[in-house]
C-alpha cells in the first residue's frame, strides 16, 4: 500500500455484507483476565492487530504463556495472579488500552517494571490511574513528565481499601482497576468522582469479568465493590468489532445502499453498536436478525447529539454528516482530545481542509454539509481518521488518505475488506 492512497469514487449505492474482525476492546480485556485466571483459556475470534499484538507481547514479557493455535484463536495459560518475571521493560507503542490495563496489571507483581510508548503515548494522560493505584500501595514513578508515561513500577502487590478516581478523562482507568481488583490483598471499593465518560466500555468490562466468573457489586456508575477472587478459565468467543462495523454502516448511509454486518446485534456487549441508532435518527432504516444488523441508506437529516457513550464513532458520524441535509452537532466528547490524536481538532482541521465548514467547541464540533473539494487528508497516525475519511473518497473525487497503514492498529485488512464490498479501486 502506498504512503498516500487515493480512492476512486464508486458511481452507485453499495449493497452487500461483511464480518468485521474481532473486537479490540474485548480481545485486550479477555487477554488480561485470561492471564490472571487459574488455568488455560481459549480465546476464539481474537483480533490480530497492532494493539492486540502489543498486549500479547507485553504479557509474554511478564511471564504469561500465550500461543496462537490457529487463525484468530489464542490459548492463554493463566498465572493465578502469581508472576514468574520480576523485571521487565514494556513497549506499549500507542495502545491506550494496553498502557492503562497493563499499568494496573503490573502493580500486582513483584519487581521493577517499566512501561513506555511512542511520542503520542507520552502525551496521553495517565495521572488519575496512577493516583488511584498509589492509594492501593503501588509504588509508581514518572520517568519524564509528571502525569504521563513512561512509568516505573516497583511492584509489591496491591492492598485493598477505598479509593477514588476521576471519571472524566478515560473510562479505561476504571476498567483497568476493576480488572485487577479481585487480586488485591483485601476488598476494594472504587468511587468515581465526576461524570464517567464512555460508560458502555465499563459495562463491557463488567460483562467480560462475569464471563470469567466474577460479579462486581455495583451502585449506579459511581461506586463499585470487588472482593478477592480468582478468574476461572474458559472458552470465550469474541464478537466482531462494533466500532469497525460503524464504517460499513456509514457506507450504506453515505451511498444510500444497504450493508449487513454479520455477527452483531443490538444485544452486543459493545456500546458502539448504538451507532446504528444515530443513523436511524438521521433517516436510515435499520433491521436486525438473529445474528446480523443491516442499514439501508435514505436521505439524511442533520442531528444534534450527545456522543459521550459512543465517542469512538465520532469520526464516522462526522463524515456521514457531510452528506446530510442540514448541520450536525456532536457534543460532550471532550475526552476524545486524549485519544491517538486530538480527534476534535483533527476532524475540524481536515474537514475544513476539504472545504466543509466545520465549527469547533471545547467538547465537540458542528459539521455543515457540502461537497468536499479534492484534497489530501492527514490522519495523524490515527486509525479512525483514516478509516472514516476513506468513506468520503468513495463518494467524492480526488480525496487522498495519507498514511493508510495506520489502520493496522485495529483493522489491518480494512482497505481490502472495503474494496471487496464496494469493488472500488485505489491508486
Amino acid at each position: 500500500m502506498n504512503d498516500v492512497l487515493e480512492i476512486v469514487p464508486i458511481a452507485k449505492p453499495v449493497f452487500g455484507s461483511v464480518t468485521p474482525p474481532g473486537s479490540k476492546s474485548i480481545t485486550n480485556r479477555a487477554l488480561a483476565m485470561a492471564s490472571l485466571a487459574k488455568g488455560t483459556t481459549t480465546l476464539q475470534g481474537a483480533l490480530e492487530s497492532v494493539d492486540t499484538q502489543v498486549m500479547q507481547a507485553s504479557l509474554r514479557k511478564l511471564g504469561v504463556a500465550i500461543e496462537s493455535t490457529s487463525e484468530n484463536r489464542l490459548t492463554v495459560s493463566g498465572n493465578s495472579g502469581v508472576f514468574s518475571v520480576e523485571n521487565a521493560s514494556l513497549d506499549i507503542e500507542n495502545s491506550g488500552t494496553s498502557m492503562r490495563f497493563l499499568t494496573a496489571f503490573c502493580g500486582l507483581g513483584n519487581g521493577t517494571i517499566c512501561l513506555d510508548g511512542n511520542t503520542r503515548m507520552r502525551e496521553r494522560p495517565i495521572g488519575d490511574l496512577v493516583d488511584a493505584l498509589r492509594q492501593l500501595g503501588a509504588n509508581i514513578s514518572y520517568e519524564r513528565e509528571e502525569g504521563f508515561p513512561p512509568l516505573k513500577i516497583e511492584a509489591v502487590g496491591l492492598n485493598g481499601g477505598n479509593i477514588r478516581i476521576a471519571g472524566n478523562i478515560s473510562s479505561q482507568f476504571l476498567s483497568a482497576l476493576l480488572t485487577v481488583a479481585p487480586y488485591a490483598r483485601s476488598e476494594i471499593t472504587i468511587e468515581v468522582e465526576g461524570e464517567l465518560v464512555s460508560k458502555p466500555y465499563v459495562a463491557m468490562t463488567l460483562r467480560v469479568m462475569k464471563e470469567f466468573g466474577l460479579v462486581v457489586e455495583k451502585e449506579n456508575d459511581s461506586r463499585f465493590r470487588i472482593e478477592p477472587a480468582v478468574y476461572s478459565p474458559r472458552i470465550f468467543t469474541i464478537e466482531p468489532d462494533a466500532s469497525a462495523a460503524s464504517y460499513f454502516f456509514a457506507l450504506a448511509a453515505i451511498t444510500q445502499g444497504s450493508v449487513t454486518v454479520r455477527g452483531l446485534t443490538r444485544r452486543s456487549m459493545q456500546g458502539d453498536i448504538a451507532f446504528v441508532d444515530l443513523l436511524e435518527r438521521m433517516g436510515c432504516e435499520v433491521t436486525e436478525t438473529q445474528n446480523a444488523i443491516a442499514v439501508q441508506g435514505k436521505p439524511l437529516s442533520g442531528i444534534d447529539i450527545d456522543m459521550n457513550d459512543v465517542s469512538d464513532t465520532v469520526p464516522t458520524l462526522a463524515v456521514v454528516a457531510v452528506t446530510a441535509n442540514g448541520p450536525t452537532t456532536i457534543r460532550n466528547v471532550e475526552h476524545i482530545r486524549h485519544k491517538e490524536t486530538d480527534r476534535i481538532g483533527a476532524l475540524v482541521t481536515e474537514l475544513n481542509r476539504l472545504g466543509i465548514e466545520t465549527d469547533e467547541t471545547q467538547d465537540g464540533l458542528t459539521i455543515h454539509p457540502g461537497t468536499p473539494q479534492p484534497g489530501s487528508v492527514k490522519t495523524y497516525d490515527d486509525h479512525r481518521m483514516a478509516m472514516s475519511f476513506a468513506l468520503l473518497g468513495l463518494k467524492y473525487p480526488g480525496i487522498e488518505i495519507e498514511d493508510p497503514h495506520c489502520t493496522a492498529k485495529t483493522y489491518p485488512n480494512y482497505f481490502n475488506d472495503l474494496k471487496k464490498l464496494t469493488h472500488c479501486q485505489y491508486r
